[in-house]
């Protein structure tokens, strides 16, 4: 690992922007990283509300690269996975559960993604989670996000 791939400002992103690096400052474990960086990525979709849909999808592919890119010098190739801490890819998940809803919608949009990423029992989750390297990372973030994303939308056409 090369002092550049490992470097402090890729560690900030792989962490969501800093966000999964919060709970270990807090109560001293990696534990609800993930979730901070969902919250981080809902704070991101309000800001973003006003603006037209090319900017939320700029952002989500913005993410989704950084997602893929960020986290590798950091991730356990033995192991197939990623450090706790590491929350961009939730933040790449809960912006594409986020797209185009507002409201309730919104909040079981983020509630969904959030659960389909924490127990993984959705059809597609976990199997996108097994593939290798920071595509593993971030496909069961994608698939979670797509499950929010259809809950919050189905939300909003009943109601």
């Amino acid at each position: 690992m090369s002092d550049v791939a490992a470097s402090p400002f890729r560690r900030f992103l792989a962490a969501g922007f800093g966000a999964g690096l919060i709970p270990r400052r807090l109560w001293g474990s990696d534990n609800g990283a993930g979730t901070v960086g969902a919250v981080l990525a809902a704070v991101i979709a309000v800001a973003l509300a006003p603006f037209p849909e090319y900017v939320h999808l700029g952002a989500i592919g913005v993410t989704l690269a950084l997602s893929l890119w960020a986290p590798v010098p950091f991730l356990d190739t033995d192991a197939h996975g990623d450090p706790q801490w590491v929350a961009i890819d939730e933040v790449a998940g809960a912006l594409i559960a986020l797209t185009w809803l507002a409201g309730l919608p919104w909040v079981v949009a983020w509630a969904v993604f959030r659960a389909a990423d924490i127990w993984k029992v959705l059809p597609g989750v976990a199997q996108a989670e097994r593939l290798a390297g920071s595509l593993g990372v971030t496909a069961d973030d994608v698939v979670a996000g797509l499950y929010g994303l259809a809950a919050g939308s189905l939300v909003a056409l009943l109601f």
